[in-house]
């Protein structure tokens, strides 16, 4: 019998189904019956099982290196708590909790932290990529109340997508459009982005627009609406506020054609979106971290939000201003209070919240003013303020912006925790104790989805090793604490009981959050627990909020908030040329502590790279596939370039997911930007300046191995994980013998290769180590940036892993790093869900005459999963031909 559970990437909040096989070996698949998905799932949700693995799991607590047992843990972190807050003060302590933590870990850990810790020095990750839209709406609505429901996105007849690569970063949604605009062809889909990105495949209209003008381009929607009498004054006059003033500030931008020149975008283009979005009602915004990662994050929400309330399109069918939340349980975070400026169930830190919770919490130390947003938190630990910090499911080293502060930051602090799954990650290095947590498909509780369906996590499998439940931790540690009467829960579902019921508070309140109708909840109601949207008051409709014209405000009316275009806080210079943004890509999740035990999905875009316009990397000196130093002016770092006409001119693009774990030299968060929304303390993660040149190495290495090794220290590196090996991609500076001598220890042996060439005019190496069981390491050096190693056949190479034996033509093949005559070489992954190269459908377009996409998906399957690979496909195609 499977168990039902969700997925535990994006805020989509999929439902899955984890079964077991014959051979004890877990598999998951889509849960049919699950709202959010009906049994689809993408890439990286269709190999959650490859991630339900000991590898790199932290086993047992750890204090200064040693292994420790619960009860020393415990008592050595309450113990450590408690003196500092005698010695400075509960504002010298805090807690930087995770998206990735279900709703039950996160209530602890607030209610710990703000009701008797007593500072509200709890943020979290999810202050980097929602909270400038929590700030927007509820700066508009009264609360943090996402209106809009996933049905929308099928009966919309327009689809804004702005600051959103929804095929990549929310595929199902994108599925689900794409669905829809195949039944209903007049269906409109705008994407603003400025990059052309998979998510284009569907547009109707791109509009490629310049970073930071985002608050231009809606208040000259907003300003062409009232132009052109396509505003709704009775719904105004009846539902809003402050129209006017928002009105005079939409007008300040300019007319049309100084938005289109500011925006840099064609003027037709521009009016295009515009008449569509005036003639046409159902019209659903979807805006994810494009819009919120910004110094003006909120005012980009609000100026979306704007245009929705002047045209009456608020929790109606098919339209509302729609926030696609970026992680699994960023939505159950803020129900709980999990944000440095929230107190608990959307309350806020006024006389009056306080006072009702601190009564429901029976907490006579409840704190009583906002905390210290992410950020802002770090530089407290850097500066001395802070002396000791709880991280629990997240990897700030690697994350948050100049991380290099950061990491300084944790090397000064007296007292770092670190409450994770996994056992060594950039931030786990500096902590002092080190408690493991149980990992997903071992967690029990809730999380809540972009929708505010709450869905139930349930575990498949015993927690490995020690780890425990965080909620559990987190209770020990309050009762070691002297708070155990306040923490009795001994199950998951009583945590949420205790969640549920604090919610009624609301209930004579403003505030739409009510859990109200699970308050009572059984611990047998509670593991069968379907999904379900809040409110769960009996008679309320849940599926959309605000519909009815009454908000989460005093006056039950919405704002309208006059903005203006404030364009990027550090814009591009002499010193600085090139504007710098980062983001997700498909097959990778955060810091790829579980996505990157994923062979499949390492194979797709296996090292850290950077786009560029071909323009661009021609102005300097860039070559694709080769290597590239960045620098800002808080950080550098070394990746691939890839040349590509999808970028502006200007611009480069990178991902965040690469750490000095899987590479070295690429960690892209030691760059970014620090200038943070002053209303939600987002960083601005898509804009920071920077300068780029080619990097050309001494030498360049390929080396795979069956065992997991330690990242060579050498300039560039980058590791990749496969079914049976794993593979690193070097380069450096130095004498190729230093990097053989350090690969004779890799190897595990001090012995000569089994098979060795050597052509010391010309610097190259190639050999091969091999033992009773195969392929144990193989080797390949050239000099500088070598044609040698950049054509090695590794896919071939990577096979070879398989074998008990090598035959002796593939002995004799070794030593070339090229596969032997009549073994094919499918080239690089295009579809993870099926492991399709590159050259497989080349190969099959050219043989079977394939003209689109659905044609090379019934001859191989590709792209007909998750659908990301689709425009990729197309491009193929479009190559072929």
């Amino acid at each position: 019998m499977a168990n039902r559970s969700t997925c535990a990437y994006c805020g989509v909040g999929c439902g899955i189904e984890i079964h077991t096989n014959a051979d004890g070996t877990p598999r998951v698949e889509g849960d049919f019956e699950h709202p959010a998905n009906f049994g689809k799932l993408c890439s990286k949700g269709s190999t959650l099982a490859h991630t339900l693995t000991d590898e790199g799991r932290l086993l047992h607590p750890m204090i200064n290196g040693l292994r420790a047992s619960w009860d020393q843990a415990v008592s050595y972190v309450a113990n450590g708590l408690n003196r500092i807050i005698q010695e400075h003060g509960p504002d010298a302590v805090a807690f930087y909790v995770s998206g990735q933590l279900l709703t039950e870990d996160y209530y602890v850990a607030n209610k710990l932290m703000k009701g008797f810790i007593g500072s509200a020095n709890i943020d979290t990750n999810s202050r980097l990529c929602m909270s400038s839209a929590v700030a927007a709406y509820k700066r508009a609505f009264g609360e943090d109340s996402v209106p809009a429901n996933y049905q929308d996105l099928e009966i919309a007849d327009l689809i804004v997508l702005t600051g959103s690569n929804t095929a990549w970063c929310h595929p199902i949604l994108f599925q689900r459009i794409k669905a829809a605009k195949l039944q209903r062809p007049d269906m409109k889909v705008v994407v603003i982005d400025p990059r052309r990105t998979a998510t284009c495949e569907i547009a109707d209209l791109h509009l490629p627009i310049k970073p930071g003008m985002d608050v231009a381009l809606f208040n000259g929607l907003l300003g062409y609406l009232h132009a052109n009498d396509k505003i709704d004054p009775d719904y105004i006059a009846a539902h809003c506020e402050g129209f006017d003033g928002a009105l005079a500030s939409a007008r300040a931008e300019g007319d049309l054609s100084r938005i289109a020149a500011r925006c840099d975008l064609s003027e037709t283009d521009v009016a295009t979106f515009y008449q569509w979005f005036a003639a046409i009602d159902r019209t659903l915004t979807c805006f994810s971290q494009g819009i919120n990662q910004s110094s003006q994050g909120t005012d980009k929400g609000n100026a979306i939000i704007n245009c929705h309330l002047a045209t009456g399109r608020i929790g109606k069918p098919g339209a509302s201003p729609f926030s696609l939340t970026g992680q699994p349980n960023a939505m159950g975070g803020r129900e709980v209070g999990g944000l440095a400026n929230q107190l608990a169930a959307h309350m806020d830190f006024d006389e009056e919240d306080v006072a009702k919770v601190s009564g429901f919490w029976r907490s006579p130390n409840i704190a009583r003013k906002p905390g210290l947003k992410a950020v802002d938190l770090f530089d407290a630990v850097a500066a001395g303020k802070v002396k000791a910090v709880w991280v629990m499911g997240t990897n700030p080293a690697v994350s948050l912006p100049n991380a290099g502060k950061v990491v300084e930051a944790l090397q000064k602090a007296e007292l770092v925790i670190v409450s994770d799954c996994i056992e060594t990650t950039d931030t786990s290095t500096y902590a002092q104790v080190l408690l493991p947590a149980a990992g997903w498909g071992e967690k029990d509780g809730t999380v809540t989805n972009s929708e505010r369906r709450i869905s139930r996590q349930r575990g498949a499998i015993a927690p490995a090793g020690e780890a425990r439940q965080d909620w559990r931790i987190l209770t020990d540690v309050a009762a070691a604490m002297g708070y155990g009467e306040h923490f009795p829960y001994k199950t998951a579902a009583d945590v949420f009981r205790e969640h549920a019921q604090l919610t009624t508070l609301n209930r004579n309140s403003h505030r739409k959050l009510d859990l109200g109708a699970l308050d009572q909840i059984t611990e047998a109601e509670y593991n069968g627990m379907a999904p379900v949207q809040w409110p769960t008051l009996p008679n309320i409709d849940s599926q959309r909020l605000y519909g009815d014209g009454n908000f989460s405000t005093p006056s039950g009316k919405a704002c309208f908030i006059a903005v203006r275009c404030q364009g990027v806080s550090n814009p591009v210079s002499t010193e600085w040329p090139l504007a710098l943004n980062t983001g997700r890509i498909r097959d990778q999740w955060h810091t790829m502590t579980r996505t990157a035990l994923a062979p499949p999905l390492n194979a797709h875009k296996p090292e850290p790279f950077v786009e560029v316009h071909p323009d661009t990397a021609t102005e300097f000196g860039l070559e694709n596939n080769k290597l590239a130093h960045l620098q800002s002016p808080w950080g550098q770092a070394i990746m691939k370039v890839n040349v590509t006409d999808s970028m502006r001119r200007g611009e480069l693009f990178v991902p965040m997911h690469w750490n000095d774990q899987w590479a070295r030299g690429a960690r892209i968060g030691e760059l970014v930007n620090p200038s943070v929304d002053p209303v939600s303390g987002q960083p601005e993660s898509k804009h920071t300046p920077c300068k780029a040149a080619a990097w050309q190495p001494q030498w360049t290495a390929i080396m795979l191995s069956r065992e997991n090794l330690p990242l060579p220290k050498c300039d560039y590196a980058a590791k990749i994980r496969g079914q049976k090996f794993y593979r690193y991609e070097l380069a450096g500076t130095g004498s190729t013998e230093d990097l053989m001598a350090l690969a004779h220890k890799l190897a595990c042996t001090e012995a000569k290769p089994s098979i060795e060439y050597r052509d010391s005019k010309n610097q190259n190496i190639r050999c091969a180590w091999l033992d009773q069981q195969g392929l144990v390491t193989c080797l390949y050096v050239g000099p500088g940036s070598s044609g040698i190693i950049a054509n090695a056949d590794r896919n071939w190479l990577a096979s070879l892993f398989d074998k008990p034996a090598l035959e002796p033509v593939e002995r004799k093949a070794l030593l070339s790093g090229k596969s032997p005559a009549g073994v094919e070489d499918c080239g690089r992954t295009i579809c993870a869900c099926f492991g399709v190269g590159e050259k497989t459908i080349l190969k099959a377009i050219k043989q079977h005459n394939l003209t689109d996409a659905a044609d090379v998906g019934k001859r191989l399957k590709a792209g007909t999963n998750c659908g990301s690979c689709v425009s990729e496909i197309k491009n193929l195609l479009q190559q072929a031909g």
